[in-house]
C-alpha cells in the first residue's frame, strides 16, 4: 500500500538488520513492548514468527518505507483478538531520525483505511493503547479521530512492572479528522 510518500509492506528477512538497528533506540524500548536489549535474534523471531503468525491470523504487520523497495524505518500493525473479527488494536513505531515528519500519520491513515474497508478487514472498531506519558503516540491517535476512552490504571505489564495506559478508539462511523474530548494532560 502507498500514498505516494510512504509504502507499507510486510517485513521480510531482508529487513532484519534494519529492525535490529531501529530497536536499539531507548525511546522504542520505553514505549513499545520489545525485548531489551534488542538483538538480531529478536528481529529474526519478529519476522519469522510474529509477522508470519500475524498475517496468517488476519493481524497484518507492515513495514513503513520511503520507497517501494526502501529500507524499513518503522512498523504499523492491526492486531486482532481471538473470537472478535470486528475490532483490532493499532500499534506503531518509527526510527528516531524519521519522527516529526508526518510519516507515522500517513501509515496510520493507510492502516485505518485498510482496516475499515469492507473489502479488506471490514473492522467496526480500531483501538489504540499507549503507556501513560507517551504523548507523541497520543497526538497521532487524537489527530486520526481516535476518541479518548480513559486511563486503565496499572492496565499493562511492561518488563515485569505494572503501568497505567491510555485507551482510545475509532469506529468505522467516526470521521478521520482530529478528535475532541482528550484530557489536556494526555
Amino acid at each position: 500500500m502507498t500514498d505516494g510518500v510512504i509504502w507499507l509492506s510486510r517485513p521480510v528477512e531482508s529487513d532484519i538488520e534494519a529492525i535490529t538497528d531501529c530497536c536499539q533506540d531507548p525511546a522504542i524500548a520505553e514505549w513499545v513492548t520489545v525485548p531489551t536489549p534488542y538483538s538480531r535474534a529478536d528481529a529474526e523471531d519478529f519476522v519469522g514468527n510474529t509477522v508470519a503468525e500475524g498475517w496468517a491470523a488476519t493481524s497484518p504487520i507492515w513495514g513503513i518505507r520511503l520507497a517501494e523497495d526502501g529500507r524499513l524505518i518503522g512498523t504499523v500493525s492491526l492486531g486482532m483478538r481471538p473470537r472478535d473479527d470486528t475490532a483490532a488494536e493499532i500499534g506503531f513505531w518509527l526510527a528516531a531520525e524519521h519522527r516529526k515528519q508526518g510519516l507515522v500519520s500517513r501509515a496510520v491513515t493507510l492502516a485505518c483505511d485498510f482496516g475499515f474497508d469492507p473489502d479488506e478487514m471490514g473492522l467496526v472498531r480500531i483501538y489504540w493503547r499507549a503507556f501513560a506519558g507517551n504523548h507523541a503516540s497520543a497526538a497521532v491517535a487524537r489527530t486520526h479521530g481516535f476518541r479518548y476512552e480513559g486511563l486503565a490504571r496499572l492496565g499493562s505489564e511492561h518488563r515485569g512492572i505494572r503501568r497505567d495506559h491510555w485507551v482510545a478508539a475509532r469506529l468505522n462511523t467516526d470521521p478521520p479528522g482530529p478528535a475532541d474530548g482528550w484530557p489536556a494532560e494526555v
